[in-house]
């Protein structure tokens, strides 16, 4: 409190500092939280290669109050297929001097409308008493649970553990050739 400067005028200090800028801040945590969601996934691995492909893909998300509910079905779908990119295609390539190899939509693979099956929502809607319209965010939040719901789904499909993104062919024949030099 007795000491006040823009942030302009502290980045311009920053080099005379000899250390880290330390700072703290406290919350009440009282009221609605973030925004929450989940996935119910199925699929179908093939043993022989490893691939993966969804049958069928389902998320529920609260989305506080849906105000336009056909926009947030979208961004809950699109949400949805880049976490599905992650989970099962998505991957960096670097060269040694940290140059990507992949930068090219042609060398970095993500999924298309031919490796998905249809995405179905579910809005729940629960007002979020700290915003005026009752919203909650809806862009970002669906793209978190695929990659593990898709890898309890492997589970239960091969009741294989595969803890390795992307989850592609060769990441499911690793797990599954680990699994086996263990069982035999």
């Amino acid at each position: 409190p007795e000491l006040n400067m823009t942030f302009r005028e502290l980045a311009g200090k920053l080099d005379d500092l000899e250390g880290p800028v330390v700072g703290s801040a406290t919350s009440s945590g009282t009221g609605a939280g973030g925004a929450f969601a989940g996935c119910i996934v199925d699929v179908e691995v093939d043993p022989e290669t490893g691939k993966v492909e969804i049958l069928r893909f389902t998320i529920a998300q609260d989305v506080g109050k849906a105000i336009h509910p056909s926009y947030v079905e979208g961004q809950m779908q699109g949400g949805s297929v880049q976490g599905i990119g992650w989970a099962l295609n998505e991957e960096y390539f670097m060269d040694e001097s940290g140059e990507m190899l992949n930068a090219s939509f042609l060398d970095y693979r993500m999924p298309t409308s031919l490796d998905l099956p249809m995405i179905d929502t579910v809005i729940v809607e629960v007002p979020n008493p700290r915003h005026p319209f009752g919203v909650r965010g809806v862009g970002e939040v669906s793209i978190v649970p695929p990659p593990p719901a898709i890898a309890n789904a492997i589970y239960n499909a091969l009741g294989i553990r595969v803890y390795d993104l992307p989850m592609n062919p060769p990441t499911v024949m690793e797990a599954i050739w680990d699994q086996s030099s263990v069982t035999t």
